[in-house]
């Protein structure tokens, strides 16, 4: 009797026990499942990032920053030398880069930015390429041209290149005005050979 009695507690604390780890087990389960729920949660939060940064990127490179700073740096140089038909041609090829411009593969605030700037830009640089015989005229729309590429610069970035915003005092009629160079070295393209030097670096932007 007692035998079976043993028996049957003996029967009975298994039976909890099988219980007891099943439940543990079913615990684990849950919270190894809520742990790979939160892991996957991260991980599309992280590629969804990812995905941003890289879009914003190729926004960035498919936009010409670096052909317009070239043409606007060839214009500059041009009219630091005095060179009216240098810069005329430089106009003339910024035009035909705004031309190009596919605003479908530019964001939203890069769209905004772009929108604001082209039609001064596109206008100032058709009078400089089309005044190849009037280098004060183009110096007028330089003026205004540089504080538009400054603009772009800043939305669209400069492409890795080290610029500096220089300042003349003595352009605009003595109220001063700011152009954008590649070098330290003040070539003043509103004054020209007359006074090469006239002018002071404002800000390096990188």
């Amino acid at each position: 009797m007692k035998t079976y009695i043993s028996l049957v507690i003996m029967v009975a604390i298994a039976a909890t026990t099988l219980s007891i780890a099943a439940c543990n087990t079913g615990n684990d389960k849950t919270t190894t499942s809520k742990e790979n729920d939160k892991t996957g949660d991260t991980s599309m939060a992280m590629h969804q990032q990812l995905t941003n940064h890289a879009t914003g990127t190729q926004n960035a490179a498919m936009f010409p920053i670096k052909a317009i700073i070239a043409g606007y740096l060839q214009m500059k140089n041009a009219l630091a030398n005095d060179n009216a038909n240098d810069a005329a041609a430089a106009g003339k090829s910024i035009v035909e880069l705004l031309d190009k411009v596919n605003q479908s593969n530019l964001s939203a605030d890069q769209m905004k930015a772009y929108a604001d700037l082209h039609d001064d830009i596109k206008e100032n640089a058709e009078h400089i390429g089309s005044n190849a015989d009037k280098i004060k005229h183009q110096r007028e729309h330089f003026m205004m041209l540089s504080s538009d590429i400054s603009d772009l610069i800043k939305a669209f970035g400069n492409n890795g290149q080290t610029l500096y915003k220089d300042f003349c005092p003595m352009a605009n009629n003595g109220k001063g005005a700011i152009w954008i160079s590649e070098t330290k070295d003040i070539k003043n393209p509103y004054l020209g050979k007359s006074m090469p030097t006239c002018g002071t670096i404002k800000e390096e932007m990188k």
